[in-house]
């Protein structure tokens, strides 16, 4: 009797305020309706943002997975689900992220049910896009062979540089902006233009000397106009290394969907920012992942790295090329781990390439590019683009392989073979790999060096057929004339390494096919 007596006793509480005012008047709405055939109910009793969640207290039955509405102060509306309930206090997360939520005046709507999807049949076939992203196609050239050669960077791509400390990550940063440019489709010419291209340059947790490099360079050059320069140094507080690329992405993502350009961005150094978003996680005493990361540094990775894209309707993309130092040199640190699951692809730079003064110290081997398959080929870079990337990837790894031999059982015991695969992979490094800092290489000159001298010194009988030679002096003739010829198309390069790598896994091959082989569409 006594609970029945308080609950009336509040109900005529209510009634007697509702001449006071619209609040009073739904708040005694709220409080005599049955909760569950009318559960929605505002609260302002917010007690906390941590992260994506938001925590309530005083609430009025809440339930587990109930659809939350949030109204921030200047009438964004969000969407939330209740993750734990604790008698009168409910944890909300945030499916848009709690950025800019004020606890005093951000009001929370109960809606008293769960999340629900409208579902048919016309769902079939028909892939979920709310973004409308289109697949990234087409080429942004960088004028580094070892990256348009073998790992081509697709326009609305995001592939990282994996570096380490000591490497010279930023000289090649430096490089891409200054070189870096469109491919105009069905050309084989570049777009300089710099009506449709732009170049978003981040970096964090720099020093004052690295910070006076990049801001220098880009001036000498004459890349600054095409340049938007995020600066945040080491001496800067952590909270703005956090806000450092989000500022550069949305800059980025004005450029691209509001003014169509194709936008470059280029973030450096990720580690940075993964440090400052750890320190920032100890800050708020949350449970630590792996080596003390957050275990939402993945999502938070997500967010950056997933802005990058193509959005229908719309000429401009966004390609991101982020940068971080792995400390030391380990691939398998959360940092580049993560980072790996996410891109699509990375770029190598290792340090022994480096130790021996090859610059850019480009290792292609680990190296690779997801979305290469859909920027080159006939109508965007050339139509045996892929078969020579292919080709000269396994010519070097076969090369690395003997190189390591070497160093087991000695030159001595290598065969003809080995030894010229061993030479391959010198030439290989120092004529294609290899660049000066302001040298622009078109990969489909330099490939064809290497290549062609194998070729010769196949002709030269330095090394042994798989099969018998016979054939007339006419044969003989035509084989002699080729090595005064010289090729014009990367589709001869193609031929030359195909024919090497057919023999060297011996296979039947006639030499004496040659001559029709000359005088292919291939070698024209």
């Amino acid at each position: 009797m006594a609970a029945l007596r308080a609950i009336r006793g509040m109900v005529n509480g209510a009634v007697s305020e509702l001449s006071g005012g619209g609040a009073s008047r739904e708040q005694a709405a709220a409080v005599t309706r049955d909760y569950l055939s009318q559960p929605r109910l505002t609260y302002k009793t917010v007690s906390g943002v941590n992260g994506p969640l938001v925590i309530l207290d005083q609430v009025k039955f809440p339930r587990y997975a109930e659809i939350v509405h949030l109204t921030l102060p200047d009438g964004t509306k969000r969407s939330g689900q209740v993750l734990e309930v604790s008698g009168s206090k409910a944890v909300v997360q945030v499916f848009e992220g709690t950025s800019g939520i004020d606890a005093k005046r951000t009001s929370c709507e109960f809606t008293g049910d769960i999340l629900r999807t409208p579902v048919s049949e016309d769902m079939l076939g028909q892939p979920i896009n709310p973004q409308c992203r289109i697949y990234p196609e087409e080429m942004i050239q960088t004028g580094i062979s070892a990256i348009d050669g073998m790992n081509s960077i697709a326009r609305g791509q995001k592939i990282p540089i994996f570096s380490a400390a000591g490497l010279p990550h930023n000289e090649i940063a430096a490089q891409i902006c200054r070189q870096a440019g469109l491919v105009k489709k069905s050309k084989d010419v570049m777009d300089y233009s710099e009506d449709n291209f732009a170049i978003v340059f981040a970096a964090m947790g720099v020093n004052m000397e690295t910070a006076r490099f990049f801001k220098s360079d880009f001036e000498e050059n004459g890349s600054m106009d095409n340049v938007c320069l995020f600066l945040n140094l080491a001496n800067d507080p952590t909270i703005e290394r956090i806000i450092t690329p989000r500022l550069a992405l949305t800059t980025a993502e004005f450029l691209a969907y509001q003014c169509e350009k194709h936008v470059l961005v280029i973030l450096t150094d990720m580690s940075s920012y993964a440090e400052a978003l750890r320190e920032v996680s100890a800050a708020r005493e949350e449970v630590p992942g792996r080596r003390g990361f957050p275990g939402y540094m993945y999502t938070d990775l997500a967010t950056i790295y997933e802005r990058a894209g193509r959005v229908e309707g719309r000429n401009g993309s966004i390609t991101q090329i982020p940068i971080l130092t792995m400390p030391n040199d380990d691939i398998t640190h959360p940092i580049p781990d993560l980072t790996g699951y996410i891109t699509e692809g990375q770029i190598y730079v290792d340090r022994q390439l480096h130790n021996r003064q090859i610059y850019p110290p480009i290792n292609v081997l680990p190296s690779l590019s997801r979305l290469m398959k859909s920027a080159i080929g006939e109508g965007m870079t050339r139509k045996d683009h892929a078969e020579v990337s292919n080709q000269l990837y396994a010519c070097y790894a076969i090369g690395k392989d003997v190189q390591a031999m070497k160093a087991v059982v000695g030159e001595e015991a290598l065969t003809s073979d080995d030894l010229l695969y061993l030479e391959f992979l010198q030439k290989f490094e120092r004529n294609f790999i290899a660049q000066g800092r302001y040298t622009i290489h078109q990969c489909c000159v330099t490939v064809s060096s290497p290549l062609r001298s194998m070729f010769q010194s196949l002709l030269r009988g330095q090394l042994d057929f798989p099969c018998a030679i016979s054939g007339g002096e006419k044969e003989r003739k035509n084989l002699r004339g080729f090595q005064s010829r010289k090729p014009q198309s990367l589709g001869a390069t193609c031929w030359f390494s195909g024919i090497l790598i057919k023999l060297f896994e011996r296979r039947t091959l006639s030499p004496f096919s040659l001559p029709l082989i000359l005088q292919s569409e291939l070698f024209i």
